[in-house]
């Protein structure tokens, strides 16, 4: 069996892209699936967010890099984390470099899938961080993908980027991934005091319809703080409103990919 592939991408900043990468990995990790967390961003953020240390000597030639360049395989950079059943293939801002010179190769669309090919019987599940943009590595993530996970931030403007984010699915579906599924939109940082994220959230439903989750994220100073001190917010307060808006997101996904 092979995993079930969900690249996680909004090129808009800041709208806990990342955040829900860690969490859901954790999470399904978890619920006894395993799972193999790839951080394709540039920016490391799902690395050091798991208390790996972008500028540790023990990465030098064993990122996501070297991997997208030929180097070395997939499985040979993976490392475990603390948590049973989920793993991390690891990025440094290295990536961005890597990026430029992919764009002079072969198959330069194609290298994430052929890489993730190699090591999907393995697992259950591989969550991919794509970057804030719609570039050649958020491009090579949603072909690598079986579904496309939007998080949006319930906050103005919103949807702005969305829709050419969706135009850019359906040229992927249409002429390197036929099978690619939107899984669903997740509603972020939401803050149930002002009637700005009510509102949002009612656009997003009016716009995706039963695409929209029904679990929102929560604005909470515990998702905030976890990453600074590498974990999940599972793990660093399971009680707190996130981790159980996580933990409830989770089993969304889990019914949807069934």
């Amino acid at each position: 069996m092979s995993a079930k592939v969900i690249c996680i991408t909004n090129q808009k900043g800041g709208v806990g892209k990342t955040t829900t990468a860690v969490n859901l990995a954790y999470y399904l990790a978890k619920d006894k699936f395993k799972t193999l967390l790839i951080d394709f961003d540039p920016q490391g953020n799902a690395t050091s967010g798991l208390g790996i240390e972008k500028n540790d000597a023990a990465l030098t030639g064993r990122t996501m890099t070297d991997v997208i360049l030929g180097a070395i395989r997939l499985e040979e950079i993976i490392l475990p984390t603390k948590y049973k059943n989920f793993s991390i293939a690891p990025t440094t801002p290295d990536l961005a470099n890597a990026e430029v010179e992919m764009a002079n190769m072969q198959k330069k669309f194609v290298r994430l899938r052929d890489a993730v090919r190699q090591v999907s019987e393995s697992y259950d599940y591989i969550i991919i961080d794509s970057p804030p943009s719609l570039s050649l590595l958020t491009v090579n993530g949603m072909i690598a993908s079986n579904y496309l996970l939007i998080p949006v931030q319930t906050e103005f403007y919103a949807l702005e980027g969305v829709a050419q984010l969706l135009e850019s699915m359906k040229l992927v579906m249409k002429q390197a991934n036929p099978s690619l599924k939107l899984l669903g939109v997740l509603a972020t940082m939401y803050d149930k005091r002002t009637s700005l994220s009510a509102q949002v959230y009612t656009e997003i439903k009016k716009y995706f319809k039963t695409l929209t989750f029904k679990t929102t994220i929560p604005r909470n100073v515990r998702v905030a703080e976890a990453p600074s001190h590498g974990v999940p917010v599972g793990a660093y307060d399971k009680f707190s409103k996130g981790a159980k808006a996580y933990k409830e997101f989770t089993k969304e996904v889990e019914r949807r990919t069934k």
